[in-house]
This record gives C-alpha cells, structure tokens and sequence, in this order.
C-alpha cells in the first residue's frame, strides 16, 4: 500500500524548496515566516527561492499543490473497481499510512484547515479531488448511485479527515486521565445519510 514518495526523496532544488517552506509553514504559520527564513532552511539563497516561486503566495500553493497529490497518490495506490466496502477501507487506511509518514504535512493540513484566513485554497482542492474520485467510482461501479455525489464527497471527506482533527483532542484529554494501565482509544469516524436525506456526522472511539 503506497502513498506516493516521501518528501525526503524529492530532492530538486525546486523541491527541497517546497519541503523546507512546507515544515516551517506547519510549525509556525505560513504568515510567520519569510522567503528569507524559507531559503535559509532549505540551504539556498533567497533569489533562488524567488525564482521558482515568485511570491510568498506562490510558494503556499506549491504546498498546498505537494498535499493534494500525496493524498491522490495514497487514493490511487488502492484499485477503485474492487468492492466498494475494501476499495473505501483501503483508501482510507492508505491516506492515514500517508499521513503517518509526512507529519509536516499533517501539522499544515491542521493549521491551513482550522483557521483558513481569507481563503481555503487547500479545503477547494481536497473537496475537488475527493468529487473526482467519487465520479470515477460511480462511473466504474464501485460507488452506489443511490446517493447524491456531494453527499458521498462529504462522507468521503470526512472518513478521511475526521481522525486528523479530533484525536489530537482525544490524546490530550488521555493524557489527563488516569490512565497508565489501558489502551488509548483510537478515533473511527462515520459520516452517514438516512432515506430521508438528513445529514449527520458521527464519531465513534473505540
């Protein structure tokens, strides 16, 4: 089960570039940190950093660019004409093995979604990727037509980013607790329609 190459192996100039703005963003904000402080991170001088990216901007949307093909790749390492049930498991499970192996990117992805600013670029493209795929498993069979498709985006969306969110606060209220001798809970996340087409997101630790 892939999930696309790790950012320690993209080694143009232009990539480590991205790779060096992509941690110092996660840690302290993209608004925090200067072209000066990316360049000086990734070993380069500041022009060259101009030269690929032009803005600040520019630089945040290769990012952000970088985040939405790991998550295709990690979609894309699973099959999507198998059974629906495996195909979705294994979609999910691939997205958090990504996950698990590019914590920087985790760490963006909280910031850039929690508190977004004037726009939610990142969210956009995630919401268009996750339409893609749903249109191309509906196409093969794989996803049922009973629903609509921005249901089964949101659904799709949020198995695969509710964990994202939520277990930083259920491992902090753990570590509260007394609780030497158990097994912390791990987040499973469900989002699910009735017949009546009510909405409804659940979460469930187990």
């Amino acid at each position: 089960m892939g999930s696309g190459e790790p950012l320690e192996r993209d080694l143009t100039t232009k990539a480590r570039i991205r790779n060096a703005a992509l941690e110092l963003f996660a840690a302290e904000g993209v608004t925090a940190i200067s072209m000066r402080a990316v360049a000086a991170h990734a070993g380069v001088a500041v022009g060259l950093v101009q030269h690929h990216f032009k803005t600040k901007d520019g630089l945040r949307s290769a990012v952000e660019q970088y985040i939405v093909d790991r998550h295709a790749a990690a979609i894309d390492s699973i099959r999507g004409d198998g059974n629906p049930e495996q195909v979705a498991t294994g979609r999910n499970n691939a997205v958090r093995q990504m996950y698990d192996e590019h914590p920087a990117l985790v760490d963006y992805m909280r910031r850039a979604l929690l508190d977004p600013g004037d726009d939610n670029h990142l969210l956009e493209r995630l919401t268009e990727l996750a339409r893609e795929q749903v249109v191309q498993m509906r196409a093969s069979g794989s996803a049922s037509t009973n629903r609509t498709i921005p249901d089964q985006v949101v659904r799709m969306m949020v198995r695969q980013l509710g964990h994202l969110f939520l277990q930083p606060m259920i491992d902090a209220m753990w570590a509260q607790l007394d609780t030497a001798e158990m097994r912390k809970p791990q987040l499973v996340v469900h989002a699910y329609a009735d017949d009546r087409e009510s909405r409804a997101l659940s979460t469930d630790a187990s």
